[in-house]
């Protein structure tokens, strides 16, 4: 029992870590005189978000990779798109 509460609370993190990198990432305003500060904590949520998706697909079942692979691959979209 402990191993699956700990492979629910690794996904249950990626997938916050996820929606707070989102959330930031969509109240950016590059207009705005902290966009230096907000891209900092944007490129940390990033980076939190993404050490959490690592942990959760070491101990992901089937359904959980395609989701944690589909946060993976959001995170790159937002990246991508600061890097423009």
């Amino acid at each position: 029992m402990p191993y699956h509460k700990n492979k629910q609370q690794a996904f249950q993190a990626a997938q916050q870590g996820m929606e707070d990198a989102e959330e930031i990432y969509s109240e950016m305003n590059q207009d705005s005189a902290d966009y230096g500060h907000q891209l900092k904590h944007l490129q940390q949520e990033i980076n939190e978000a993404s050490q959490q998706i690592e942990n959760a697909l070491a101990v992901a079942s089937e359904h959980e990779r395609a989701q944690l692979e589909q946060f993976q691959a959001d995170l790159n979209t937002i990246i991508s798109k600061l890097d423009q």
